[in-house]
């Protein structure tokens, strides 16, 4: 299921991206852990997890807000929960944000950090919260009602949103005004109304 970057361990993510858990390198490598069977609830130790591609693209990808800090808390202090379509999840909230992160122990030698991804719990909290600003609670509202409903379009959902700090979605990189009902590429100028089209049409 999770792929991780060449070499051992965490794929050497410390080199890559700065911020990641202090001995997150040596953890992976070393965790000694029984072989596990899918149901078997995760470890909550940070430092055994290594990060896959996917995840490592995504947490410097604008517009995402899942940090290493993240990470660090979900898995010590976030809830626990089984998901039938991509296994276990840590979920933690902050400042009326919820930072969701899926691991996977079972497949690989030492438990990866597969992806994750923000949601807007408590929106006035999340807009009086320090570390956020208005685009950033738009666009983190807006990448939601993406996702959820991925293959469809959803201009009544668009439209209400004004972010006019570009965000990546696939290739593209996004932003819409109150009353469009789309989101336009600040590079290509193309015009969309679903995560879908955004994810495989290549950005010209």
């Amino acid at each position: 299921m999770a792929s991780r970057r060449d070499g051992s361990g965490a794929g050497k993510a410390l080199d890559i991206v700065p911020g990641a858990p202090a001995g997150a390198n040596e953890g992976a490598s070393s965790a000694s852990h029984a072989r596990r069977s899918a149901v078997d609830p995760p470890v909550r130790d940070p430092t055994a997890y290594a990060f896959t591609d996917h995840f490592l693209d995504r947490v410097t990808q604008p517009g995402r807000y899942v940090t290493f800090d993240a990470v660090r808390e979900a898995i010590v202090h976030g809830q626990l929960r089984w998901s039938t379509t991509d296994g276990w999840r840590f979920a933690y909230t902050d400042d009326g944000v919820r930072y969701v992160i899926v691991v996977e122990d079972t497949e690989t030698p030492s438990p990866v950090v597969v992806t994750g991804w923000t949601e807007i719990v408590d929106p006035e909290a999340a807009r009086t919260a320090r570390r956020f600003d208005a685009t950033d609670v738009e666009t983190i509202e807006l990448r939601s009602a993406l996702s959820a409903r991925s293959e469809e379009r959803i201009p009544d959902e668009i439209r209400p949103r004004e972010v006019d700090r570009p965000f990546t979605v696939g290739n593209h990189r996004v932003r819409t005004g109150i009353g469009d009902g789309y989101v336009v590429c600040a590079d290509c100028n193309g015009r969309f109304r679903s995560k879908e089209t955004l994810t495989t049409r290549h950005c010209r």
